[in-house]
């Protein structure tokens, strides 16, 4: 087979006792959490993983897509259980992160527009304000 015309397909990532554990606390949380708060809930039940564990499996997880990666202006990165297509609103006092659901209504197919010569593979929507506990 010609290598260049090989596509690359990563190997599906095997869901190991660690990964469960990381996996189980941010879907239990149901929150945008950062890879330190991860591993503080995920040492409760496995005392003995490290940060750097935490952090090196939540980026695999992210980038077989059992993640979603959040990387939103002013914050940490962020990992979010639900990987369908939404936006955030994030507080700009206290850093909160509230998903927003996309309006089904609305579509943009942006796979075949160059942006200022980039070619879009994807966006996200950021809203900014002050949630209502810091009002």
């Amino acid at each position: 087979m010609n290598a260049s015309n090989h596509t690359y397909r990563p190997e599906p990532l095997r869901m190991t006792n660690q990964r469960k554990g990381i996996l189980e606390e941010v879907q239990k949380a149901r929150q945008h959490l950062t890879a330190d708060e991860v591993y503080e809930l995920v040492r409760k039940k496995q005392p003995r993983i490290s940060l750097s564990t935490v952090y090196r499996n939540l980026e695999k997880m992210a980038d077989a897509g059992i993640l979603a990666r959040l990387e939103l202006s002013g914050n940490q990165r962020r990992y979010d259980w639900n990987t369908d297509m939404h936006h955030h609103a994030r507080c700009v006092r206290c850093g909160a992160v509230r998903d927003v659901p996309v309006d089904a209504g609305v579509e943009l197919d942006l796979g075949s527009q160059a942006i200022n010569g980039f070619a879009v593979s994807g966006f996200r929507l950021e809203f900014k304000g002050i949630c209502e506990k810091c009002r």
